[in-house]
């Protein structure tokens, strides 16, 4: 996890713009380099590293002898790295993950460079050569890229908006910052003036489709078929391989723990395969919570039986109050439920960055989105609305819980790793028929805790318990957490406020006096820039006018038996 910065034909002095690149700083603690481009004075590179692997020959833009006109600079971890060098014979000059895009784009050019990448990543990459400049982003954007492209051809690209939006410019203040679309490479020509023309900008991978790196993966040609035994088995090898990549670390490895299904089915699966290859430190678990709250119980259970050292980080009304302006600075979003969400993740990841040495941690992101474990999808007319309602979320996890992954762990200069959103398991999972994928009995991702029922990996009262909320697990379910915020909020938004609220917030105007405050808070610091979020987080099939799980029946229902 690194912080990446670039500009391409800047009219203004770099050495100025260059303050805007210190924005992102968090993102990579360990160094800082700032490198102007030979022969293009206004042109250049920022990076922020975090040092993960290659504590030598890390540092950024990469650069090697053998592609002296490639200049790359990237955020990620590419999982396959050494298959891919066994498989076309590349011989590489660090022990650098990312040193195999240069490679690749050598030998295939950047459809197959961006194609056979298996991982999370968001790269620049220039050709001096041939003078074009390239942007990609992975599948589902778990790695966060912006940009800002003028009329007469100035491009700024970083890791987070916040790195862009002071920049200066000889016709305007850069305006049009947005996030560059997961899934997506771009192909710039580069002017001898340094300034940037835009070619074309293609979609690389789909999310049904298997990935075109599968065929160097270590996990050969699964057993076909949708017999139940086939698919639970074939779940189990994918998850297993997919957590077994992500150790790929020379730092300290650690893992959230809600005490729900998807993190605890991590924990469970990392912890057992740290084990199977010696690692020398036990597994630490993170877990964040009110007094008692049903999460800390939950994760305390799951720990005590995967046997972790784990931490339990208690926090009060006050200090999640006090968190939220913070939160919002990081997250560059106004989403009600996204910003809920954040502030319990935001302080464990404070905790860890404080008190722990673990740097590189896992987490269930992309579950529910996948496995279809969101309490509406209960509601759902049929199976293939649920299925098409399953790949939507995924479209649009980079706007909401794969960017509060991001942000909230990157604000405290954490790596996060999501095994659920690996591309073999998540091509394979929406390959399966979409009757299998719905809940059953009354229980969603049926199919997921079916698969792993026989695994002893985790107690049956974990692997069955029902959905929480993570911003109201971590609170009582008498008090929740966003009942507190209303509280809290209640009184320091006017009701006069929030009536006119239409009229001062056209775009996306707050209807609740808790969607009022974030949006002042995010004005504050990014005004103007509401378009950022094209839409709340919301339920559908469900008269919601509040995306907590617990305002929907089944989740009462459920709660109170």
């Amino acid at each position: 996890m690194c912080g990446i910065w670039a500009l391409f034909g800047s009219d203004e002095c770099l050495s100025v713009q260059c303050l805007s690149a210190m924005k992102i700083a968090h993102r990579g603690p360990d160094a800082f380099r700032f490198e102007n481009v030979n022969g293009f004075t206004n042109c250049c590179f920022g990076f922020h590293r975090l040092a993960v692997v290659d504590q030598l020959y890390g540092m950024q833009p990469i650069r090697v002898k053998k592609f002296p006109y490639l200049w790359l600079c990237y955020n990620g971890e590419i999982y396959n790295f050494k298959q891919l060098q066994k498989h076309f014979g590349f011989e590489y000059q660090t022990l650098v993950d990312g040193e195999v895009i240069l490679h690749l784009y050598n030998r295939g050019g950047i459809e197959q460079t961006a194609s056979m990448l298996d991982g999370v990543f968001a790269f620049i990459l220039l050709d001096t050569a041939n003078r074009k400049v390239f942007l990609a982003r992975d599948t589902y954007g778990v790695r966060p890229l912006f940009k800002v492209l003028t009329d007469d051809g100035f491009l700024g690209v970083c890791s987070e908006a916040k790195g862009l939006i002071h920049l200066k410019h000889s016709t305007s203040l850069c305006s049009k910052v947005e996030p560059f679309l997961p899934g997506h490479y771009e192909v710039l020509d580069l002017k001898p003036s340094g300034k940037v023309a835009s070619v074309e900008l293609v979609k690389f991978h789909s999310y049904k489709d298997e990935p075109l790196h599968a065929a160097c993966d270590t996990v050969e040609a699964l057993p076909p078929g949708f017999d139940l035994e086939t698919v639970k088995s074939n779940i189990r090898v994918l998850f297993e391989n997919a957590v077994r990549k992500r150790l790929m670390a020379h730092r300290r490895i650690g893992c959230l723990l809600s005490g729900g299904l998807d993190s605890s089915l991590v924990a469970a699966v990392l912890l057992k395969l740290m084990k199977e290859m010696n690692m020398n430190y036990p597994l630490q678990t993170f877990a964040i919570g009110m007094e008692n709250s049903p999460d800390l119980l939950a994760a305390r259970k799951v720990a005590a039986h995967i046997g972790s050292e784990h931490h339990e980080v208690i926090f009060n009304s006050e200090e999640g109050i006090q968190a939220i302006e913070d939160v919002i600075f990081s997250l560059e979003t106004y989403d009600i439920t996204t910003v809920r969400a954040s502030i319990g993740m935001y302080l464990v990841s404070k905790y860890i960055r404080k008190k722990t040495d673990s740097v590189v941690i896992f987490s269930g992101e992309g579950s529910d989105e996948l496995t279809q474990g969101y309490i509406y999808f209960h509601k759902a007319p049929s199976p293939e609305e649920a299925a098409e309602e399953s790949e939507r979320l995924l479209k649009e996890l980079y706007l909401f819980d794969v960017l509060r992954a991001d942000r909230t762990t990157a604000a405290h200069g954490l790596e996060l790793r999501v095994p659920f959103l690996d591309h073999r398991f998540t091509s394979y999972y929406l390959s399966l028929p979409a009757e299998l994928r719905v809940p059953k009995n009354g229980i969603e991702k049926y199919l997921l805790r079916q698969s792993f029922e026989d695994s002893n990996l985790l107690p049956k009262e974990i692997l069955w318990r029902p959905k929480e909320a993570f911003s109201d697990g971590i609170a009582s379910v008498k008090k929740s957490w966003f009942s507190i915020l209303q509280d809290y909020i209640d009184q320091q938004v006017d009701d006069l406020l929030l009536e006119k609220a239409a009229e001062k917030y056209p775009f996306n105007p707050p209807r609740t006096k808790e969607s009022y405050f974030y949006r002042q808070i995010f004005e504050k610091h990014y005004s103007g820039r509401s378009n950022w979020l094209p839409h709340y987080w919301m339920p559908r099939w469900v008269k919601a006018t509040d995306p907590s799980a617990r305002t929907l029946k089944h989740y009462k229902s459920a709660t109170q038996e």
